[in-house]
């Protein structure tokens, strides 16, 4: 069933934009569940033809996420729902060489769409999740269920089982030798001949598996002491890469998170994650298997540059641990991300990351050779980042194509799969994200932010090298995708108090025009404060640091005015932009804040997103440092331009945030007046491993790095005052935290502080009650220490 999208939602065509008179801005409303705001356009995708963009929306007061599809030339958005669902596309289809054909995968299922002229075929329909669909330059288009493959063959229809790896141990295997089972074959005759006849009956089954094409694949066994991490065929169906990595039994040892409020009415536990430095990351082995004959062998990683280099040698040696020996160990993006076969079948492509996560190489193999060659390698002293990892295969099936930090900006690379020479395609002091190669392969489209870091516009470049082209204006561009036939682009782009909205564009910038508004006419009435972009200058030798101020629109004269610092969470976040922000409640709390007469900065501090290489790291092996010295930046900077009060200052933050507010109060004792930590981190020792051991190694060999980083270690400094807020059944940073440093502050016999429990919430709140209550207690700390 289709039916049309009420005005509640596309308010712009139905002319109610500001229909309603705006209500007064109060904390009831500012903390509501945000459906008052109107849902976002999370994400879109073209229908086959280019004629219609999907877009999912949530529905009010619910999780459910309702479809909608809508003309891109004009008209209403309509509700996709019932028998019609069956016939629609669905999100990164993937096209074939000719641009004949796509395929998707919609509920679990591969799909098929003729672009010639509409059809749909259905090519799976199981209670298994299919993935991975990916076609080769024969027209072949193969897929994943779990780790086994599937083929299609186009010519014919017919889909085959290419692959089936098990990590258990061959029956064929002989078994170890025994002096006992040797006695008793020598000794029964019965015995002897059973096993032959056995033998028999395998080999014969294997010949004939191999000589019927009919016939499902012999399952590769990769031994009972592996695990399959990531499985990718070539769409040759030929060579199967598998990357397997070892068992191990004993683990560190994990959490147990007991929950209080329950529908049992029983005290109940969760098992939750170990440690920082309990349970590394594990080395992986990666294999290249000849479907034709069962027959493997290994790639090894030893010939990598650098890879026998071990960077925290010096930090080893200082702790006393044994010194690294051999080369490091490798992994590669999770879920099969860091694989990537040329549709030839000809080359594949790795993008491996040292355990250590201090190297990333991309590198390639020729399955015949089946040796490992580096193409590119970048090396951090303090970490790779996680994001700007992409890769892929351009058109040609000789060229890869990849986002390296190598200049300390994230910029777009070519590089020959057979000689590894890079080309930059991008170059400046600014960042590439979200590369997507146009259907036709003779350009990149991309975010960029070239005019200042939080401006985020859309920009193009040709595959082959020449100039950088910005298509966009808006300042917000979250996202894109091209229509099949690379003519058209959606966009979704956003600003401070307008969630992504969908518009439409052509591929060479014009003809630029927004399909959606969601927003609900209470919230568009109200006349929202805009936050000023400024740049405070660093006092400490960081250059610029780029915030958000929210003030009154003209200050009064001679008045100094109470001040509040936002910390983002995070850390590596940005939140100085133009895009609506992750902080959008936090952002109206300004707008009331300024309302009752303070005034409020929100910075980038170091480690944020947006700004480079350098800025990433700064923090590195020292935490709440460099931070916390650009906060005192922007006080200064407040009291010298916007007439703040010195000694009226308050700050508050969440998660990362909530660890800055600590070590506000606790390193600058009297600076800061009050403050507000919100499901802080108090220790990260007690953090997990992904993200933790990047930035202060391990306790075990760098203890001094977490000692200088946890705010713990700083509590005697409390003397202002201070309320905790914290989550109980926060999986993330566990409520742990801000109990054990009750205990803490609690035996330092400090006072002025508070802690906020709240029995049913985990790291992202969900309760309006619970966000209502948070930041009351706030408003009513501010309220009575600032005033």
């Amino acid at each position: 069933m289709i039916r049309t999208l009420s005005c509640l939602l596309l308010l712009a065509s139905c002319g109610l934009l500001h229909a309603q008179p705006a209500q007064p801005l109060t904390l009831e409303r500012v903390m509501a569940d945000p459906d008052w705001v109107g849902p976002p356009v999370e994400q879109a995708w073209w229908s086959w033809d280019g004629k219609r963009a999907y877009y999912p929306l949530k529905r009010e007061g619910n999780r459910i996420r309702d479809l909608y599809v809508q003309d891109v030339a004009g008209g209403a958005a309509q509700l996709v729902d019932g028998a019609a669902r069956a016939g629609i596309d669905a999100s990164d289809p993937v096209l074939d060489p000719q641009r004949t054909r796509m395929a998707f995968v919609r509920n679990g299922d591969v799909f098929v769409r003729d672009l010639r002229n509409g059809a749909l075929t259905q090519l799976t329909r199981s209670e298994a999740t299919e993935a991975a669909p990916r076609w080769g330059s024969d027209g072949a288009l193969i897929w994943r269920s779990g780790h086994d493959w599937y083929r299609w063959n186009a010519a014919d229809g017919a889909v085959t089982h290419a692959a089936a790896p098990k990590a258990e141990d061959d029956p064929a295997k002989p078994p170890k030798p025994d002096l006992l089972r040797e006695d008793q074959l020598r000794l029964v005759e019965t015995l002897r001949r059973e096993r032959a006849r056995r033998e028999a009956a395998r080999e014969q089954e294997t010949d004939w598996r191999r000589a019927d094409p009919t016939r499902a694949p012999a399952p590769v066994y990769l031994g009972k002491d592996v695990e399959i991490a990531a499985t990718a065929l070539s769409p040759d169906g030929r060579w199967l890469l598998v990357a397997t990595e070892r068992k191990q039994d004993e683990r560190g040892q994990g959490g147990r998170m007991p929950m209080y409020v329950t529908e049992s009415g029983y005290e109940e536990f969760e098992d939750v994650r170990t440690r920082v430095g309990r349970n590394p990351p594990r080395a992986q082995s990666f294999w290249l298997v000849d479907m034709r004959d069962g027959s493997r062998r290994e790639l090894e990683t030893d010939a990598l540059p650098g890879i026998a280099d071990d960077p925290l040698a010096s930090l080893r040696k200082a702790a006393e641990k044994e010194p690294l020996k051999g080369s490091r160990p490798v992994r590669i993006e999770d879920d099969g991300d860091g694989i990537a076969w040329s549709a030839d079948s000809r080359f594949v492509a790795l993008m491996l990351h040292s355990v250590d996560n201090k190297d990333r190489w991309l590198a390639t193999a020729e399955p015949t050779a089946a040796t490992l060659q580096s193409r590119h390698r970048l090396s951090d002293e303090a970490w790779i980042n996680w994001e700007y990892n992409q890769f892929g295969w351009l058109h040609d099936q000789r060229t890869l194509w990849l986002l390296s930090e190598e200049s300390g900006w994230s910029h777009l690379y070519t590089v020959d799969a057979g000689r590894g020479r890079a080309r930059a395609l991008t170059s400046g002091r600014w960042e590439v994200s979200q590369p997507a190669l146009s259907p036709d392969g003779t350009r990149f489209h991309f975010a960029c932010n070239r005019a200042r870091p939080g401006d985020y516009e859309l920009c193009t470049v040709p595959s082959t090298g020449g100039e950088v082209r910005e298509l966009t204006d808006l300042g917000g561009v979250e996202g894109f995708v091209a229509s099949p036939d690379g003519t058209r682009l959606l966009l979704r782009h956003s600003s401070s108090y307008v969630p992504p909205q969908l518009a439409v564009l052509d591929a060479d910038g014009s003809n630029l025009r927004t399909l959606t508004d969601t927003r609900r006419p209470e919230y568009s009435a109200h006349d929202w404060l805009q936050p000023e972009v400024v740049q405070v200058p660093s006092k400490h030798g960081a250059g610029t640091l780029w915030g958000k101020f929210y003030g009154p629109k003209t200050l009064e004269p001679g008045r100094r005015y109470p001040v509040v610092l936002f910390v983002h969470g995070a850390g590596y976040l940005q939140n100085v932009s133009d895009r609506y922000p992750n902080y959008f409640r936090e952002q109206m709390f300004h707008n009331l804040l300024v309302q009752r007469g303070y005034i409020v900065l929100d910075l980038d501090y170091r480690a944020s997103e947006g700004y480079g290489r350098d800025w990433r790291t700064a923090i590195y092996r020292r935490m709440g440092h460099p931070e916390l010295e650009d906060y005192l930046d922007g006080i200064d900077w407040l009291v010298e331009q916007r007439q703040g009060d010195r000694g009226r200052v308050g700050v508050y933050g969440g998660s990362y945030g909530g660890f800055m507010a600590f070590m506000a109060l606790f390193r600058e004792p009297g600076t800061f007046k009050a403050g507000a930590a919100l499901r802080p981190v108090a220790d990260w020792t007690q953090y997990n491993h992904e993200y933790t051991s990047n930035i202060l190694n391990t306790p075990d060999i760098d203890p001094e790095a977490y000692r200088r980083s946890s705010p713990i270690e700083y509590a005697d400094g409390l003397q202002d005052h201070l309320l905790i807020a914290h989550g109980m059944i926060d999986d993330n940073v566990f409520y742990r935290d801000s109990v054990v440093l009750a205990q803490r502050l609690i035996e330092l016999r400090k006072d002025k502080w508070e802690l906020a429990s709240y029995p049913l919430e985990r790291h992202a709140y969900q309760q309006s009650d619970s966000w209502y209550d948070q930041y009351r207690r706030i408003l009513e700390l501010f309220e009575r220490t600032l005033k």
